[in-house]
């Protein structure tokens, strides 16, 4: 099985929305995925919690799929694509690792 696992810093304000706002707005896209998406085979989204040190990261993804080639099929998928152009606009960054267990 492959994870990949995403985190992401928020802009304080982006789409004309807060920084909180938009992580509920992250959890309820990426998670509308799941059953979309057929190579997903489980979806989590958390948000860092508002009593935890600011220097956090604001937004967790965690997936998993069967292997690297549905991955790569999740990250080229138009539904996936479509998000990431949102994305794009409300963050400051993003890391991301991959890895199999």
């Amino acid at each position: 099985m492959v994870h990949h696992i995403v985190m992401w810093k928020l802009k304080n304000s982006a789409e004309g929305k807060t920084k909180e706002e938009n992580a509920q707005i992250f959890k309820e896209r990426f998670e509308a995925l799941f059953g979309v998406i057929k190579e997903i085979r489980t979806i989590y989204i958390g948000i860092n919690m508002k009593i935890a040190p600011e220097s956090n990261f604001d937004v967790i993804l965690t997936t998993h799929f069967d292997n690297f080639d549905d991955l790569n099929a999740y990250a080229n998928d138009p539904h996936h694509l479509k998000l990431v152009e949102w994305v794009k606009k409300v963050i400051e960054q993003r890391v991301a690792i991959d890895f199999e267990r």
